[in-house]
């Protein structure tokens, strides 16, 4: 594999002749490497330069014999490092309103009542945008505190307290506005979509589609 004797013939002559040879200041006789432990050196450098350019362990080495040759390169961490994690998406909170392709804001009033409103600073319009897990949200008005829920019938509510209901798939569309679907229902097999039709009335999940404006939110930095 390691043709070696060019380019040592080429840097010291003598090797290509024999295996010993005599110093020009000494006269003592010079014992030469052999081209074994030469290729052997020149292949303990390459590993040792591989792995310092890399910044990685050569293949091989952790249980393989070659791991004595590069016994001076530190490769524990290699060993340690762990499958990339997503969590810090989880547990992000955005205060958004959130506007309609229809021009309302969504709602949830004292009583539970989801509606829309044309008034940009309304109190009950001031959403949180947790993030559960990936893609998936809840959604909450900061002045009421209930969270934005869908039946399994598709009617959008205010619920006290957060449970499966509570939880949406938030997709950006291609026209930049955002859909929310139910994550825990559907309908015949069909997403159920947050919808404020328009007269700024929310419409039952079944009755939306992802391509309806009435679907279509803009998440808004609160004035």
């Amino acid at each position: 594999m390691c043709r070696w004797t060019p380019s040592v013939a080429h840097l010291c002559p003598e090797l290509a002749l024999g295996t010993t040879s005599t110093t020009a200041y000494t006269g003592q006789p010079l014992t030469l490497p052999s081209a074994a432990s030469v290729c052997l050196a020149c292949f303990t450098l390459l590993l040792v330069t591989a792995g310092t350019a890399t910044g990685a362990c050569p293949p091989g080495v952790g249980h393989e014999p070659l791991q004595v040759l590069a016994s001076g390169i530190n490769c524990s961490w290699t060993l340690e490092r762990h499958t990339r994690s997503y969590n810090h998406l989880e547990g992000d909170v955005r205060l958004r309103r959130l506007y309609s392709a229809n021009k309302f804001f969504l709602c949830i009033d004292k009583t539970g009542k989801v509606d829309g409103t044309r008034r940009k600073n309304y109190a009950d319009s001031l959403m949180e945008i947790r993030s559960v897990s990936v893609g998936v949200v809840a959604i909450k008005s900061v002045s009421t505190g209930l969270y934005l829920a869908m039946s399994k019938k598709g009617t959008l509510f205010g619920s006290k307290t957060y449970n499966p209901s509570c939880k949406f798939k938030e997709r950006i569309e291609e026209n930049g506005y955002n859909t929310y679907a139910s994550l825990r229902w559907k309908h015949g097999g069909r997403q159920m979509f947050v919808s404020l039709n328009g007269r700024g009335k929310p419409r039952r999940g079944h009755k939306a589609r992802r391509r309806h404006p009435s679907t279509h939110f803009l998440p808004m930095l609160p004035s």
